[in-house]
Order: C-alpha cells, then sequence, then structure tokens
C-alpha cells in the first residue's frame, strides 16, 4: 500500500499524483511491478520537485541561477537563495568646499540611508573586492575616474579628488547594502568658472593604444539598435598577461552622450584569452561612450569607444 500525508489513497493501482502529498511512506508493496514501478516514480519526482525547491540567484545579474550554492561565474559573486524586492536606498553626497573650483582639492562624502526609515546604513556587502565603487564622469566625456572611496567608522565614504575643468560632472555610487540589493545611484555636481557643452559623438570603434594593450572593437549587430541586445566584443594584444581586476575580466561603464543614462556592467564571456564579450542594452536612441577596463601585468588599461543607437528599421 502506498499512503500519503493527505490521506490520499490510490485506486486501481493509478500512480498518486497529488501535488498536495509532501511526504509518502511505504507500507507494503502489494499488486506487482506496475505499482512498485509506479512508487519509484513518484518518488523521484518528489526528489526532483525538493532539490529545486532551493534556487540560486546572482544578486548583480539575477538571469544568473542555481540548484546549488556557489559563486556568479560571470561576476564572481557570491550566489544567494533569497534576494529582496528591487528598492532604490538614498544617497546623499556632500563636498568639502561646497563651492568647487578646478584643480583644487575636493572632499567628497557619501551617506546612504534606508528607504523606509531613513536610518544610516552602516552595513555593505563587498562587490569586486570593494565596498563602493565611484565613477566621475565630466560632461564633455574627456574625464574618466574609476576608483574606491575609503569607508568611515560612521557609514560614509570619503573620497579626495580635484576637477580638471569647469562644467558639469556626473558621480555614479555603486554599492550594496547589507540585507538589500545592489545600487546604482547618480548625482550631479558643477564646477564653477565655466559651462561644458554635450558633445556630439560621431561613431568610432577605431582600435585604441591604452596603457600596455591594444584594443580592438566591435558590436553584433554591427548597428546597435535601441532596446534589444547588443554583443560588444573585444580583442586585446598581447594575449599574455591577461589578469583579471577587481575579480573579473574586464569592467566597463557606458553613458550615454547627456549623462542621463549609465550602465556599470562586466562580461558576459571571458576566460583570461584576448577575447571578451559584454552584453548591453541601450536604453534609448542616441550615441553612448563605452569605456572598459582590463589588467594585463599588473598594469590597468582604460579605453573607450562611440557606439550610435538607432531606432529598429
Amino acid at each position: 500500500m502506498i499512503r500519503t500525508l493527505s490521506g490520499y489513497k490510490p485506486r486501481n493501482g493509478a500512480c498518486p499524483t497529488r501535488q498536495t502529498a509532501r511526504f509518502v511512506r511505504f507500507v507494503s508493496v502489494a499488486g506487482g511491478p506496475v505499482r512498485l514501478a509506479c512508487a519509484l516514480l513518484l518518488f523521484m519526482l518528489l526528489g526532483l520537485l525538493w532539490g529545486q525547491e532551493t534556487v540560486w540567484v546572482c544578486p548583480m545579474d539575477p538571469d544568473v541561477r542555481s540548484n546549488q550554492a556557489g559563486v556568479c561565474p560571470r561576476c564572481g559573486m557570491k550566489l544567494t537563495s533569497g534576494i529582496p524586492e528591487r528598492v532604490e536606498y538614498h544617497m546623499d553626497l556632500a563636498t568639502t568646499p561646497r563651492a568647487i573650483k578646478p584643480n583644487q582639492p575636493v572632499r567628497l562624502e557619501f551617506f546612504v540611508h534606508d528607504p523606509w526609515k531613513d536610518r544610516p546604513v552602516m552595513s555593505f556587502q563587498i562587490v569586486h573586492e570593494k565596498l563602493f565603487h565611484l565613477f566621475v564622469v565630466s560632461q564633455d566625456l574627456e574625464f574618466f575616474v574609476h576608483d574606491h572611496p575609503i569607508f568611515e567608522p560612521d557609514g560614509s565614504f570619503r573620497y579626495e579628488m580635484e576637477f580638471p575643468k569647469p562644467g558639469m560632472y556626473r558621480v555614479l555610487g555603486d554599492f550594496y547594502p547589507d540585507g538589500a540589493t545592489p545600487q546604482l545611484i547618480a548625482k550631479t555636481l558643477f564646477v564653477g568658472g565655466g559651462n561644458s557643452a554635450t558633445p556630439v559623438l560621431p561613431r568610432d570603434y577605431g582600435s585604441k593604444k591604452a596603457q600596455n594593450l591594444q584594443v580592438e572593437f566591435r558590436t553584433e549587430p554591427a548597428q546597435a539598435i535601441v532596446g534589444m541586445k547588443t554583443q560588444l566584443h573585444f580583442h586585446l594584444t598581447p594575449a599574455d598577461g591577461i589578469e583579471k581586476l577587481l575579480g573579473a575580466w574586464g569592467h566597463m561603464l557606458v553613458a550615454s552622450d547627456d549623462l542621463v543614462e549609465m550602465i556599470h556592467t562586466h562580461p558576459f564571456i571571458a576566460d583570461g584569452g584576448p577575447d571578451i564579450q559584454f552584453n548591453v542594452t541601450f536604453p534609448n536612441v542616441g550615441t553612448y561612450r563605452v569605456w572598459v577596463q582590463f589588467q594585463r601585468n599588473g598594469v590597468v588599461n582604460t579605453a573607450h569607444f562611440d557606439v550610435p543607437v538607432s531606432e529598429l528599421k
């Protein structure tokens, strides 16, 4: 006899399929090989269901899922069995001095608060070997910084820098509050002494000479289409000495020419060789500057390319 916890009893040798059954107990096997085979099949199905109850997901790339604990093969982050609902946290940015001038030292201080009671966040997860990834981009797209502020005992992050020219700058914070989801929040700063115009960017797929790498670039499709996945392919030479940079085979920042849209991402396909692929879905029509960073023999290489994005025709 096969009996389930719900009290269901199969009739005429039929195989029990009630979905509410959570436990099956063999008392005896009567009725020959048909019932035995049916019971074994049921055990296999229940085992499969039980094994799939826990799904491990990458907080940075939620499309990466596994039925086993481990790390994300794409970005290297630890997979988690439960991701909270995505809610944007508050990030405040203070500068000292408040009036910023070109080529003068400035202290940037970042304060993160939860979105429910505006309480200071004191605990953060490490993402790519750092607690906070900072990007600073000038309005003319000629100035680019990717660095990592210092974590202070009060939960704030501090960074010292100089802005090279007047105009508007976008400051992007990438961090992961403990118990939440990864955050990507942009702020705007103005440096006195003049204004910078939004640049007009022609298509630029030309090979770039970086610090100790030559970086070649192409996209698939050749013309990027808004709202559709675009593959960004990079070929590095020389091919020897390529290393992970902050736990990933590459880092990318994508910014629209008006600095409204900004995307921080990592390779979709990379194995330590000279060919690296990123995937990006461009959200609007326009031209985007793409900065990429790779490491070779301990040296960080930075190169940029300009990608026009059009409507599907």
